[in-house]
């Protein structure tokens, strides 16, 4: 006899146990409980449910789903004075993914809900790439690659098929999608020091704070150079500035450099233009990588001309988008190539490129403060990470710093 939803069930209660299970492996790694059994068991329940859960069960849990990944994004709007928009930004995202997954309510069909769910893998609304349902496998025993994530899908939806004890046969498909490694290249031959500061939004940008922030990058850098560090990485906007403005400051780094390579983040001016770029000191050399992807609705706002401009004046103050470059930068220090990222880009596919081993990610996560965001981003480098065979060295400020693979 087929089981019978009470409202209740069907409303609510279904709806928050399926978005918690597929959430669940951001939030157990977030506090350090991290298990792969525990991931692959909520992550196998939760697509099952999605594909089998009454229609407006989907619509619901696609909300919820929505709120407990993305309920961070509105946070950084508090330090641009609109502190009252937090949480309607969190409803916004929301609905947003009521919608996206919502789509699977449009059928009954399992099978054809795993085609739409398949097919959700390639949508970012609003450009913003973080939704990547193949995720909940990152630290699991199932793979994380397309192929692995479509023959999960197409196992737990031929259930439908069968009757009784049959409903099991599908998922012996699941030992198809075990994966339990990845090919990892080895650590380069360097020593690399990666700096991780915890300055908050609310102090970064102030005038009477930078002088103070200038300082201790500084003790960073003299303390990696007594260690005989070979490589010192700084988070995003380590240098909270305009370098090509302020020779003094990039003279002194010079001068450094030919001590100890030094990767910072920090601003460009070029023509009249605003870039987010990370400047690499190497033997009183300077190269300057410019970002290439940039982050929606933080540095730059996804909309048609017409209100692009009317929200960079009345939301932002004014402000422009950020500009970008036509391809990323790529670093050779002693002989070691590395792939420039800076934050958002470094959780990209476009960064991932087959002829890149190694990576230098910087980002700034205090924007988020305190949010599973720092959490979310590990996971996310990991995954490409481990789909590209790739090693990433993460300097943060605000969480996350570390190598990832």
């Amino acid at each position: 006899m087929k089981y019978r939803y009470t409202p209740f069930m069907e409303l609510f209660l279904a709806p928050l146990l399926i978005a918690f299970f597929f959430s669940a492996f951001i939030y157990w790694e977030h506090f350090g409980f991290t298990s792969k059994a525990l991931n692959t068991f909520s992550g196998l329940i939760a697509l099952y449910a999605l594909l089998h859960a009454p229609k407006r069960t989907v619509l619901i849990s696609g909300f919820w789903i929505g709120l407990l990944w993305c309920y961070w994004i509105g946070f950084s709007f508090q330090y641009y004075g609109l502190g009252w928009a937090v949480w309607l930004v969190a409803l916004g995202f929301g609905i947003v993914y009521a919608l996206y997954y919502g789509v699977m309510a449009l059928t009954a069909n399992a099978l054809i809900r795993a085609a739409l769910l398949f097919g959700l893998t390639y949508v970012w609304p609003m450009d913003f790439n973080w939704m990547q349902p193949e995720l909940i496998f990152v630290e699991s025993y199932i793979g994380i690659h397309k192929w692995q994530f479509a023959l999960v899908l197409f196992a737990l939806a031929s259930t439908a098929i069968f009757s009784g004890a049959k409903k099991l046969l599908p998922l012996v498909l699941l030992v198809g999608a075990i994966q339990t490694s990845y090919v990892i290249p080895p650590l380069p031959n360097l020593k690399i020091k990666l700096v991780s500061t915890d300055i908050s939004q609310d102090f970064k940008w102030q005038s009477e704070r930078l002088n103070q922030t200038i300082q201790e990058n500084f003790d960073a850098i003299d303390e990696a150079i007594a260690h005989n560090y070979d490589l010192v990485i700084l988070p995003e906007a380590a240098f909270p500035l305009y370098m090509n403005h302020y020779g003094e400051i990039s003279d002194a780094l010079r001068e450094r450099s030919q001590y100890i390579s030094i990767l910072t983040g920090t601003l460009h001016e070029e023509n009249g233009l605003n870039y987010n770029v990370a400047y690499l000191y190497d033997h009183g050399n300077v190269t300057i990588a410019k970002k290439t992807i940039l982050v929606p609705f933080g540095e730059y706002i996804p909309l048609p001309e017409f209100l692009r401009g009317w929200v960079n004046r009345t939301i932002f103050g004014g402000g422009s988008d950020f500009v970008t470059a036509e391809k990323p930068t790529d670093f050779t220090v002693k002989g070691v190539a590395f792939r420039n990222a800076i934050c958002y880009e470094a959780t990209r596919k476009e960064l991932y490129t087959p002829d890149v081993r190694y990576m230098i990610a910087i980002s700034n996560n205090g924007w988020f403060k305190p949010s599973i965001e720092p959490t979310f981003q590990k996971l996310l480098i990991r995954f490409y990470a481990r789909q590209n065979s790739t090693v990433v060295f993460h300097a943060t400020n605000g969480g996350g710093n570390g190598i990832v693979y």
